[in-house]
């Protein structure tokens, strides 16, 4: 057939005609987000969002998530379990068609579950196609039903297996080496959510077991999680390193317009906002109309309650909704039956009926607070003016931060040595600390698309800081303004706009010693207070340079951990010739020259670059409060705790 005759040859034969399973496995990231690791551990959460949702409808109180040896998952609930009948449509077990078919399952019927947890409803058959083994057991009046697959097909038909006292679900299965480009669970990561999980449904109790490690007493490191009151210990638990600036939580929860609504908050004297919002236990980091909701009835209930009072009567100018936000740590959490996402990620919620169910109950919540506790009301309002009174100082500082045009070079920081390339997709900036090393690393780039900037000393800690102060620092301004981004909108004194950014790649490059540690955290803190986006898009990221450099005579190689540089060592050694290997610690980006500098940690073909992310956005703020803000026992436990992880000479 000729290339003409095959190409008008389009018919109803030319289209491949995929069956959901082997649609997921083709096209894992529709479904999952990706297959690193955020999509490894998003399967643990699909499987336990069925337990969940069992739970949600009254009807089990105990999960059980085991992690296995060979990096297997085990999840069991002591729900109803899966229903094991023949399904009339399918002819085969209701068990089989719920493990089986892309949307199948009681989340859809509105009978069965009034709200259910999880994003997509992709579900436990979702799991089952990326899994290289799965088994199913349904414990069920006093019956053991048992059915396996491989890649989401069945191994046999659903079969008993013996009878039990049991009544419940429990779902272990492997991922598929095929489709994950990473297999090992990380414990804090599952602990992290589970946690979240037990304060956004309390009641419930939720055990995380590590059988891939042991304790000092020779048992499976277990956590349990269970919240007797919910997300007022939420709350306190995010805010348990901050000083409070009232005597306790203010919280509500209850039915609005058919809508359930939990809220919980208080206020610290820190300077920062810290609201997360969360729809059917899904965290909704891009907001929508439940945060909406939340600022409305916040700012109007306090406004209100302030002019009243007669404290704003000295002001000389309009308060703004961001300053009854500074210093506040809340959490939003409402069950829609349908929800709408929209937004980037599907993360933002669109319900417009939400936004008036949240800001009801948020009034009626503050209002009866302020009337009750006259001192704390007094508190937040005295707050609320410093805040405001600080963003007024902040808008002039901003200002000067951007009166430079920072296109065309001109205005740029002196001393930022600027890439050539103008396109901001293929350019990096790199942060060095130092201006020594920021000279090895100008020698060392490739100047196409290379920019460095050095920082002199420690930058401001912004967790510790007023917004003006902020805006105020010379180092801080510099990073604004090499990176060509504008902040602040009347409504949001902390607002990005990107359009201008001049990098995509925005590198953190510190000496591998506690100094060094200290600067990169620092950095880091004043990214995720003040330019989040920049995490959210993929554009922070941190250089590893090596931390030894062995030799033998004419040989030499680098090592990134003691275990690499003792298999370098043991190479040498055997190779032959008489002389005792010699080995260089380095402690400073200063002690490598430039093309060494180059080949280790700037050479797109050789580095490692680390990409900066956000799992949690609820746990990123607790531990950048705990590492930065003023608590000194937390952050000892805290670095005691993780010392192992950490490559710092002390």
């Amino acid at each position: 057939m000729s290339e003409e005759k095959k190409k008008q040859d389009y018919s109803a034969d030319s289209i491949q005609a995929l069956e959901g399973m082997e649609h997921v496995r083709m096209r894992p990231s529709m479904y999952i987000g990706d297959v690193g690791a955020r999509g490894l551990h998003h399967l643990v959460y699909e499987v336990v969002d069925n337990s969940i949702d069992e739970a949600m409808g009254g009807y089990c109180d105990k999960i059980f998530v085991t992690m296995l040896e060979g990096e297997g998952i085990r999840v069991r609930d002591n729900g109803r379990g899966i229903p094991v009948g023949m399904h009339k449509k399918e002819g085969v077990s209701a068990l089989e068609v719920v493990m089986t078919k892309i949307g199948a399952g009681g989340k859809f019927d509105k009978d069965s579950y009034k709200v259910s947890g999880g994003l997509h409803g992709v579900g436990v058959s979702c799991v089952n196609a990326l899994s290289i083994a799965l088994r199913a057991t349904v414990y069920k009046e006093g019956v053991i039903w048992q059915q396996e697959y491989s890649q989401g097909k069945k191994k046999y038909d659903v079969k008993e297996a013996g009878t039990t006292d049991w009544s419940g679900t429990e779902v272990e299965f492997f991922p598929d080496p095929a489709i994950f480009d990473v297999l090992e669970y990380s414990y804090d990561t599952l602990a992290t959510r589970m946690r979240e999980l037990s304060f956004l449904n309390k009641g419930i109790t939720i055990v995380l077991i590590d059988e891939r490690n042991k304790d000092d007493k020779g048992e499976f490191i277990t956590e349990n999680f269970h919240s007797t009151r919910g997300l007022s210990e939420f709350v306190e638990y995010l805010d348990g390193t901050r000083e409070p600036l009232i005597s306790k939580v203010i919280s509500i929860e209850g039915e609005k317009n058919d809508i359930p609504v939990e809220v919980a908050m208080v206020y610290n004297n820190s300077y920062s906002e810290n609201v997360h919002s969360y729809v059917n236990n899904i965290n909704t980091h891009e907001g929508g109309t439940h945060l909406s909701g939340f600022r409305r009835g916040l700012t109007h209930t306090l406004k209100k309650y302030a002019e009243d009072s007669g404290l704003l009567d000295k002001l000389k100018f309009e308060i703004a909704g961001d300053d009854f936000r500074e210093g506040l740590t809340a959490i939003v959490s409402v069950k829609v039956s349908e929800p709408q996402f929209e937004g980037q990620t599907k993360t933002k919620l669109g319900n417009r009926d939400v936004t008036s169910a949240v800001s009801q109950a948020v009034s009626e919540m503050l209002n009866n607070y302020l009337e009750e506790n006259p001192n704390d009301a007094k508190s937040i309002v005295q707050k609320v003016i410093l805040a405001a009174q600080a963003r007024h100082a902040a808008k002039k500082a901003r200002e000067m931060v951007q009166r430079k045009n920072p296109m065309g070079g001109m205005g740029l920081p002196g001393k930022l040595a600027d890439c050539s390339s103008k396109d901001a997709t293929i350019s990096e900036v790199y942060l060095v600390e130092g201006d020594s090393a920021g000279g090895t690393a100008k020698q060392g780039r490739d100047r196409h698309f290379q920019a460095i900037m050095p920082l002199r000393g420690k930058i401001l800690n912004v967790e510790k800081a007023m917004q003006h102060k902020i805006f105020e620092n010379e180092e801080i301004k510099n990073i604004y303004t090499a990176l060509g981004v504008r902040i602040g909108t009347e409504e949001d004194s902390k607002a990005l706009n990107l359009e201008k950014l001049r990098y995509h790649k925005v590198i953190i490059m510190c000496d591998a010693d506690v100094d060094g540690s200290h600067i990169q955290t620092l950095i880091l803190t004043f990214f995720f207070r003040y330019m989040k986006e920049l995490i959210e898009k993929g554009y922070i990221y941190i250089a590893t340079p090596p931390l030894y450099l062995v030799k033998k005579g004419k040989q030499s190689d680098y090592a990134w951990n003691e275990t690499e540089r003792d298999v370098l060592v043991q190479k040498m050694k055997g190779s032959g010739t008489e002389s005792s290997v010699g080995i260089q610690r380095y402690k400073g980006l200063g002690e490598m020259n430039a093309e060494q500098l180059w080949i280790t940690t700037m050479s797109p073909e050789n580095r490692t670059l680390r990409q900066v992310t956000i799992d949690s956005a609820t746990e990123a703020d607790r531990i950048f409060s705990m590492l930065m803000g003023d608590e000194v026992p937390p952050r000892r436990a805290f670095i005691e705790q993780n010392a192992k992880y950490a490559n710092i000479d002390v």
